[in-house]
């Protein structure tokens, strides 16, 4: 595993360390005749041959040195205002595979799917699936009883917040009760209700206070609940 470590060592000081925004933006504007792009490719090949160093590891340096310059190319050429932050984590994900791919070539390494299946990595995968969009729709579906748009009226937030806390939280407390730790989940209680305090102080609103209250006892209530299920598989 030490290669594997080395080689997302490597791209991560080379792409999040070494490369100034303005390089980023240099090379968002001119693209193929920016002398950003390539020499970002030249610190990452550096990098590699420094962190590794080892000659004989000359086949992976230069195939992760050409993929990650095939892909940022293509990256540049396709990306758009409204692409930037998608194409971001997909481009990063194509690194990863490339540095996986590299690394299990070389060292001849084979993969064993069948521990991708096993019933414990299956359960843990629902676990994490059911917590996500369909406990969400589940508590949308018990507030539609009440008005809630009446009840934050006035309140600016960004789009989906709520939503993606909510199911943040729900993963946090899953995973603090899978591996043992309560003190942490009532931590994130606390938290959460310092954070909330200030709104509801200012808006004086019972109603508010309760719908907060409601969701969040419910929220984390699901999440300890699929927790304690899963330990008890």
């Amino acid at each position: 595993m030490i290669l594997l470590i080395k080689l997302l060592l490597a791209h991560i000081i080379g792409d999040f360390f070494l490369q100034p925004k303005k390089w980023v933006k240099d090379k968002e504007r001119k693209k193929f005749k920016s002398p950003k792009l390539y020499l970002h490719i030249l610190i990452h090949i550096v990098l590699l041959l420094v962190i590794l160093w080892d000659l004989s590891l000359w086949p992976v340096v230069l195939l992760i040195g050409v993929s990650h310059f095939i892909i940022d190319a293509i990256k540049l050429q396709i990306q758009k205002k409204k692409t930037k932050r998608l194409l971001f984590f997909i481009d990063q994900a194509l690194h990863i595979v490339v540095i996986l791919i590299a690394y299990f070539m070389y060292t001849n390494t084979e993969i064993d799917f069948k521990m991708l299946f096993t019933e414990e990595s299956l359960l843990l995968l629902t676990c994490f699936a059911f917590l996500t969009q369909p406990v969400s729709i589940i508590m949308k579906t018990i507030f539609s009883k009440w008005d809630i748009s009446k009840l934050t009226e006035g309140n600016e937030s960004l789009k989906d917040a709520g939503k993606y806390i909510g199911i943040l939280e729900r993963i946090l407390v899953f995973i603090f009760i899978v591996v043992g730790h309560w003190e942490a989940v009532g931590f994130l209680i606390t938290a959460k209700s310092v954070f909330r305090f200030g709104d509801l102080k200012e808006s004086k609103h019972r109603k508010l206070t309760e719908y907060i209250l409601i969701g969040t006892l419910i929220s984390f209530g699901i999440a300890i609940s699929i927790g304690v299920l899963f330990n008890l598989h």
